[in-house]
């Protein structure tokens, strides 16, 4: 039974790893020039064509930030010189929250030109390239490298120019002018995410990760939404309510055609508000994305108008419209018909807008730099909140007496609103302080002005505060006492975070970790890893381990066979973890899945845990060189062999990759990828564990 079993696991486990091997981009070479004599200057061209949802690192970044750049190595020869060097072709940028610095990128196409100068009859260029291919979608990262050959050169003696040239091509015939077109239109939007992110993105889940916004599509349109409700309950919205009822039945000859106005009202606010959208969505979209992600100017500029939609709701001033605008509205509407319908509506809207107003303008401002659609789903799930009580009061004028009286309490909603416009006008400005390293707004002191804020906004809802337009509060309502209770819940929250608490559930919103100065929460950390660490004894010392390391104080190996002996020593089942420096995805999975304590106690004491970086440098002497059985090429570093290791063995080559084996390289159950689930991680840890005492 127990061997049934195992061929069970196996053959599910040898499934999951078939057609694993991936070529996200494909590229090819040519010159700018086919007529060429000696002395001449041309330019050779690198293009890759990458596919949908997956990204090419540049080579013209910080090479010490992390992600591996893209880079080419040329082989001397006296038949040409090089003249500069390797130049990308407008590849797009942005600020990186997992690598905490700017990284350059390509998304549908990607192209670099390496200006030469003929010096011989019969030039021969060879060289080879390597790079990092990433996918938004699933979480995997690629290293790859390859080389390239550009020769038949012939080169016209008398100055007439040649007959032509053609380079070798190791990949397939593309048709580029066609393909790069398709491409571009498909992938005219920047990858959601490389870091963030928030992230947000557990597997299952919405998967775009979008490093600008803290949250998904649909939470976003859930917020906007909310936001809607949040506008009926202020002074300029709330007291429509029963003069838009008045209007319906008044004039309507039968409750039927009420019903028919009050829908038609309804989808006009829905038009209206949607509308607005629809015509900041051009100026909005995907292109901007770059600019607001990376420069100082229009993330301080968003954190101004969030700080001034503040003031107006805490009532040092009011925004509104010119009421020109608004009686001309009035006056359409007083003409009866579908036109003065929609003009009823209409005029809702620019009355309501100094209310609104804020509201509105921090969707569209939160909406900046996402999908073309997202400022007009945004204004969309806005109205439909707004909308939806008027239609319903319309269609139900006997649900007016159930409502509150208006009071002072519609003024409390605006000054709670505007402690939390507050609040995340600090997003903003701490997005252009870590792209610029001006180093003002640190972990904890964002953190502290949170605190704050939000103490604050608990003080004013227990009456401690007043400010102006409040009216006098003799006793404090059930609501507003649940809801100082949750505001002061949230702050206790925050507080461990000052001394370094991870408060992952705020991860899209806070500075990144390593900006934080005081952090007693790592120091307590890193002290209990070492008694951990120093009762379970590795067999003896881990190879490469002078410049490899794993995260959070684990110990482990970075060499296969020195991993496979001390698994037999101990008795214990094998933890692999094919990584790379450059994988952002590893580093959030270590960040986020990782460091938590029940995944780090099973990490240290129930396996031994091995590294292989798929993409270090670090050449190894020339006796442990070997020719691949996968390209025939020979593999000199230790990255490429254990990317052939991971490609041979385990039929995969993206990263992460995690593998529990005996040491009998028997595979315990199916290997494992990207997924930010803490609850699937220890799933699959301890189901490895079980396996591998199943077959003691």
């Amino acid at each position: 039974m127990r061997n049934f079993s195992f061929l069970l696991v196996t053959l599910f486990s040898v499934h999951g790893l078939v057609a694993q091997i991936l070529e996200p981009a494909k590229w090819s070479y040519d010159v700018s020039s086919r007529e060429v004599r000696v002395g001449d200057e041309i330019e050779l061209i690198f293009k890759a064509i990458i596919d949908q949802d997956w990204y090419l690192y540049s080579s013209d970044f910080d090479p010490d930030l992390g992600p591996m750049l893209t880079e080419f190595e040329f082989e001397p020869h006296e038949s040409y010189a090089l003249v500069g060097e390797i130049i990308p072709v407008n590849p797009k940028e942005k600020y990186d929250e997992i690598w905490e610095g700017n990284v350059k990128y390509f998304k549908g196409t990607g192209e670099f030109r390496q200006k030469v100068k003929i010096l011989g009859e019969s030039p021969i260029i060879r060289g080879s390239y390597s790079y990092q291919v990433c996918s938004d979608i699933d979480g995997k990262c690629i290293p790859f490298d390859d080389e390239f050959t550009f020769n038949d050169f012939e080169v016209d003696k008398s100055g007439g120019g040649g007959t032509g040239f053609t380079p070798e091509i190791k990949t397939e015939s593309l048709n580029l002018s066609g393909v790069q077109e398709e491409n571009e239109k498909a992938f005219k939007e920047d990858p959601p995410t490389l870091a963030a992110q928030e992230k947000q993105a557990e597997k299952g889940l919405l998967k775009s990760r979008d490093t600008y916004s803290p949250y998904s599509l649909l939470s976003f349109m859930i917020v906007a939404f909310l936001a809607g409700l949040a506008a009926l309950f202020t002074p300029c919205v709330f007291p429509m309510i029963p003069m838009t009822v008045t209007f319906f039945t008044g004039k309507a000859k039968s409750r039927k055609q009420g019903i028919r106005n009050a829908f038609i009202y309804g989808f006009s606010i829905i038009f209206i508000y949607t509308l607005i959208g629809s015509v900041v969505a051009p100026f909005m979209g995907p292109e901007m994305a770059n600019e607001l992600a990376t420069n100082w100017i229009p993330n301080l500029i968003f954190f101004l108008v969030f700080v001034i939609f503040a003031l107006s709701f805490f009532g040092l001033f009011e925004i509104n419209l010119p009421n020109s605008w608004v009686n001309k509205a009035d006056k359409q509407a007083d003409k009866g018909g579908l036109g003065g319908i929609f003009f009823m509506a209409f005029t809702l809207v620019l009355v309501s807008f100094s209310c609104t107003g804020p509201l509105v303008g921090s969707i569209l401002v939160e909406a900046a730099g996402g999908l073309f659609l997202k400022p007009i789903l945004g204004m969309f799930a806005f109205a439909m909140a707004f909308a939806i009580p008027f239609t319903l009061f319309a269609i139900f004028p006997e649900w007016l007496n159930s409502l509150p009286k208006s009071g002072g309490w519609l003024n409390s909603v605006k000054v709670v609103l505007g402690f939390l416009e507050l609040a995340f006008a600090l997003k903003f400005i701490s997005v252009a302080d870590q792209a610029y390293h001006w180093g003002i707004l640190d972990r904890e002191v964002y953190l502290a002005f949170w605190i704050v804020i939000f103490m604050l906004m608990g003080l004013y809802l227990l009456g401690k505060i007043r400010l102006p337009n409040d009216s006098p509060m003799e006793i404090i309502s059930v609501p507003r006492l649940i809801l100082a209770i949750l505001i002061f819940a949230f702050v206790t929250y925050l507080i461990p975070g000052m001394f370094g608490a991870p408060l992952k559930a705020l991860a899209g919103y806070l500075p990144p970790m390593s900006t934080h100065d005081f952090n007693l929460m790592q120091a307590e950390n890193n002290s209990r890893l070492v008694r951990v660490s120093d009762e379970e004894k590795l067999c003896d010392k881990p190879k490469y381990s002078d410049f490899l390391h794993f995260p959070h104080g684990i110990k482990g190996y970075f060499d296969y066979q020195q991993a496979l002996a001390c698994a037999k020593e101990q008795n214990k089942p094998i933890f692999i973890d094919f990584t790379g420096h450059g994988c952002v995805n590893c580093r959030e999975m270590e960040a986020r899945v990782w460091s938590d304590p029940e995944v780090l106690k099973r990490l240290n004491e129930d396996f031994i845990m091995l590294a292989l970086y798929v993409d270090d440098k670090k050449e190894l002497p020339e006796s442990e060189w070997y020719v691949s059985a996968y390209d025939n090429k020979v593999k000199k570093t230790i990255g490429k062999q254990n990317a052939d290791l991971q490609i041979t063995k385990f039929n995969n080559n993206a990263q992460p990759f995690y593998i529990i084996m005996n040491h009998d390289e028997e595979l315990l159950l199916e290997p494992k990828s990207y997924d930010l689930s803490i609850s699937n991680f220890i799933a699959f840890l301890e189901a490895g564990k079980q396996s591998f005492e199943a077959r003691k």
